[in-house]
């Protein structure tokens, strides 16, 4: 006899469905493009793309994009199949068996933390410039600028305060979460569209001045430049998997999920593009150093005025608490994912949900604390936004490889026998499936991820030591991910030792409609 989604519990087979379903196909798309949130990301980190490389650093966003596009098609196939809460550990596992997916788990878990501490402190870019009297450390007159020492120090204060707000929502429930997540992204949807009318209307100079590196102030080859910038892109287009996370609280999550993994990836993709040409052709000036130093907030205090302009910095700080309220999210699903198959330390605590809320409590903890202690650790260090941006989202990229990876190796080995079989989603229909152009679209996807991820990872001084004298400083990236690994290995020994191989329970890919 056929099962269903809501009678069997979660995926029709194996898990208990204790996370409740909740989130509908607008909330799942929200929970993908609140990660991803061009309001957040764009304004956190335009100024340092456009420092690094001028008016043509602009390039560097189309070319991300059909990268992660890439991604996003493989991954919308893999949540068609096996639509489970900790998605990339959970389809790791199921690909590359569950020693590969412990350890995209585990990777995938420090660079969500590491990227829910990152996307609290982008509330320094805002809030100040709301009201001066946001910059609490060193008084309303102190540089409020994030490479400053007073920024920096404004930024963990105030990034904490906020991660303790978001912890709060997450505990609450889903329903909470998902209304609060869905606000956020119909103001942030709003505000961009007026945001990019009306820096289009307001031009400075014409949508041509992407050709050109004007702003750009080095000298010698311009592709070193160009390679940093797109440091930008990079942290802005990851997360689209989130509504992989809320599989197991989805209505119809093998017909949602797929749509709603791309749908966030080229809305936000599109929105994006514009604001950021927008920005160009309205900024006063390329070349007297502000749209580097202060960015979005700059031109928008310049071009549209005090009170517009603050009112959209206002939709900023909205788009930037749901932001974080998203990643936070996604980050204790994947711990509760793996704790609840024994994977994970402390597994007994971090895989209990709560029967009041229907939510996991102690992982959406580990997760707020987790982020507020990499916040606090890096109080004093003047590369705080740089850094953090460009470490997490390479151990997301390295996380993502982990199941890109050995998905191409699977393809390759279905070849000869009629392809990987595909069955159907809630309503009868067949799932989404790329068909016979996995293995070309798959393999385009995966050196994608290598070339990127060495480029987020490469000891740039500019990126992790503006001192330019600490060596540890400057190849922070590749140590802070091989003590990860390293320690993530010497866990799993003692887990393989003590308790046993890690065991997943068995999810069948084809159902009937939901209940």
């Amino acid at each position: 006899m056929s099962t269903s989604l809501s009678d069997t519990g979660s995926a029709g087979a194996g898990y208990a469905q204790e996370l409740r379903r909740g989130v509908g196909s607008f909330a799942s798309f929200a929970a993908g493009f609140s990660f991803v949130s061009i309001l957040t990301t764009v304004f956190q980190l335009f100024g340092l793309g456009f420092g690094l490389g001028g008016a043509s650093f602009f390039w560097a966003w189309p070319l991300v994009f059909a990268g992660q596009l890439l991604v996003a098609l493989c991954f919308a196939e893999l949540a068609a199949r096996w639509p489970v809460s900790g998605a990339i550990f959970q389809w790791s596992s199921r690909l590359a068996g569950t020693t590969a997916g412990w350890f995209a788990g585990w990777i995938m878990i420090i660079g969500q933390v590491l990227t829910v501490a990152a996307a609290a402190i982008a509330i320094q870019v805002v809030l100040p410039s709301i009201w001066s009297g946001f910059q609490i450390v060193g008084g309303p007159g102190a540089d409020s600028s994030v490479a400053s020492a007073t920024g920096a120090q404004n930024a963990v204060l105030l990034g904490v305060i906020l991660l303790a707000i978001t912890t709060a929502v997450n505990i609450a429930g889903v329903r909470h979460m998902a209304s609060a997540t869905s606000i956020g992204v119909t103001v942030e949807i709003v505000a961009v569209i007026v945001l990019v009318l009306a820096l289009f209307v307001l031009p400075e100079r014409g949508p041509q001045v992407v050709f050109t590196h004007d702003g750009w102030t080095g000298d010698g080859s311009y592709l070193p430049a160009f390679l940093a910038s797109a440091l930008m892109a990079a942290y802005v287009m990851v997360g689209f998997d989130s509504a992989g996370e809320l599989a197991e609280e989805t209505h119809s999550p093998r017909r949602t999920t797929p749509r709603t993994i791309l749908h966030a990836l080229i809305a936000s993709a599109i929105g994006g593009a514009l604001l950021i040409l927008g920005a160009l052709m309205a900024a006063p000036s390329l070349t007297d150093g502000n749209l580097a130093t202060a960015g979005l907030s700059w031109v928008l205090t310049e071009r549209l005025g005090g009170v517009l302009g603050r009112l959209l910095l206002c939709c900023v700080a909205v788009a930037v608490f749901a932001c974080t309220l998203a990643i936070q999210t996604a980050g204790a699903r994947m711990i509760y994912s793996m704790a609840r198959d024994r994977a994970f330390p402390f597994h007994r605590q971090l895989a209990k949900v709560s029967p009041r809320t229907g939510t996991p409590i102690g992982a959406s903890i580990v997760v707020g604390v987790g982020a507020a202690i990499a916040l606090v650790v890096n109080i004093g260090q003047s590369a705080l936004f740089t850094a953090l941006s460009s470490l997490c989202i390479a151990m997301l990229y390295l996380a993502y490889l982990g199941v890109t990876l050995p998905l191409l190796i699977t393809r390759l080995r279905h070849r000869g026998t009629g392809g990987w079989p595909t069955g159907v989603d809630e309503h009868g229909k067949q799932q989404f499936s790329l068909g016979k152009w996995g293995i070309p679209l798959n393999a385009l996807a995966v050196v994608y991820q290598i070339g990127m991820a060495v480029n987020l990872l490469w000891p740039r001084p500019e990126i992790y030591d503006l001192t330019g004298e600490t060596w540890w400083l400057r190849w922070s990236a590749l140590l802070v991910i091989a003590l990860s690994l390293a320690g993530g290995a010497a866990y799993l020994l003692f887990k393989h030792r003590v308790h046993g191989r890690i065991e997943l329970r068995h999810v069948p890919h084809t159902h009937t409609a939901e209940a």
